[in-house]
């Protein structure tokens, strides 16, 4: 054994090293991110009474921190692109934008804190105002994670970006489940957000300072957070609109169910919701051989067809088990208390299902650098909650409200997304990595 070991030692230490290694590092993570934050869907789903306001308040925040998850993307881009500065220079550039964005979150609590009233009306949670309040700072913290994140991707430690995703979920688990256990129920469970992207700030900060040390002084940023945020415009506009999409309809159901209902609303649509997660995963192998199909001059829809497919393969039995024992399934996942909108599973798992064909549609744009579909597109996702704010007080209605936008969404999507486009002038060239990741953003689903 030891010759055995002695004999593949430096090939397991080639293989830890590798980029495989490190990319399967970062999607297991993710995928422990995603477990956690199902598990954290469980837990408060179980341990609060008036559920649906803290899934109004979630979807809220999701709504707020699509700028986080294209800047993650770029910064990445950039950072790997030496844009962003080496050594000193990187520190620098990192101290410039932790600085702003603390200043912005500083004025948007200030903010937030005055108009909570209006906030909380607004998402459907009048009687949580204060909770109501977290969520712009929160997505402003949740701003500089991102960024921090895409600096530590651009210096190539997956390992740091991935151990900040699990201690992310954990956190917001631990923290949110004993403040709401200690009393302040909705209010509590959902300060362990931004708690828990104090804490992984915090984290990769403290790396990022051991890695490059110390910007000297007066040294300026190698780029600036705005120009950098100017841009990322087209990603931030694409998620903004999935994020109303897939998030709306939660805090709608607010304002037109009951509590008890609203709350077992918030809970079947997040078990509905699975089908994006499969669509993420899609994405990541979309984007880049789309890019790399273009700039060769190839027709680029047969890996939108291939993405598609994975999608309808893994939703085939999904929704089979929505249609047959949607009962058993939220019975067993979040208790009998929240079993008021079961009629409505299967609506919804078709309405996520088609949104997920959406999502992908857009990812192929974009990686086609195709940005005129977001005015159709953000028509239709404005329209979402004028249309829900009237639609059935039933949860089967108003689910066939949401699959009826989503169905609309898609035709939209897709009639712009499978017209012929022609070979890019750069036809022939391989396409450089980086760019190849451009639309790669994913929202995150909690």
């Amino acid at each position: 054994m030891p010759l055995l070991s002695q004999r593949y030692a430096p090939m397991l230490a080639k293989l830890r090293s590798s980029e495989t290694a490190k990319a399967s590092w970062l999607a297991g993570a993710m995928m422990a991110n995603n477990v956690i934050a199902l598990g954290s869907t469980v837990v408060f789903a179980r341990l609060i009474s008036d559920y649906g306001s803290l899934a109004a308040l979630i979807s809220y925040f999701l709504i707020l921190a699509v700028a986080g998850y294209a800047m993650q993307v770029a910064t990445a881009r950039e950072g790997v692109l030496g844009h962003l500065g080496v050594g000193a220079g990187l520190a620098a550039t990192v101290r410039s934008w932790t600085r702003s964005v603390l200043v912005l979150t500083a004025v948007m609590s200030v903010l937030s804190v005055i108009f909570r009233h209006p906030i909380a009306d607004a998402v459907g949670v009048r009687h949580y105002s204060w909770a109501a309040a977290l969520g712009i700072p929160a997505g402003c913290l949740y701003l500089l994670l991102t960024l921090l994140r895409g600096v530590l991707q651009g210096t190539g430690d997956y390992r740091t970006v991935g151990i900040s995703l699990i201690g992310e979920q954990t956190v917001r688990l631990i923290i949110g489940a004993a403040l709401a256990l200690a009393g302040l129920g909705v209010t509590g469970a959902y300060l362990g957000t931004p708690l828990s992207f104090i804490a992984m700030c915090v984290y990769c900060i403290a790396v990022i300072h051991k890695q490059v040390g110390v910007p000297l002084p007066g040294q300026r940023p190698a780029l600036s957070l705005w120009l950098h945020v100017k841009r990322a415009w087209a990603p931030i506009a694409a998620l903004a609109v999935i994020a109303v999409l897939q998030n709306i309809d939660i805090i709608a159901a607010k304002h037109r169910f009951s509590t008890a209902v609203a709350s077992s609303y918030g809970a079947t649509a997040v078990a509905a919701k699975v089908m994006i997660w499969v669509a993420m995963g899609a994405g990541f192998y979309l984007v880049p051989e789309v890019s790399r199909r273009r700039a060769a001059g190839e027709d680029t829809r047969p890996v939108l067809a291939r993405s598609l497919a994975i999608v309808g393969v893994v939703a085939v039995p999904c929704l089979l088990i929505f249609g047959v024992e949607s009962h058993l399934l939220l019975k067993l996942a979040f208790g009998a208390k929240r079993l008021r909108a079961e009629s409505s599973l299967f609506i919804l798992g078709v309405a996520f299902t088609v949104l997920s064909a959406t999502y992908l549609a857009i990812q192929y744009m974009l990686a086609l650098k195709r940005f005129w579909f977001l005015i159709p597109l953000a028509a239709v996702a404005l329209a979402e909650p004028f249309l829900l704010l009237h639609a059935s007080r039933k949860p089967a209605g108003f689910a066939a409200v949401v699959l009826a936008v989503q169905a609309a969404g898609a035709l939209v999507a897709f009639a712009i997304a499978l017209r012929r486009q022609g070979a890019p002038p750069n036809a022939g060239t391989p396409p450089p990595a980086v760019e190849a990741a451009a639309g790669a953003a994913t929202p995150e689903l909690v």
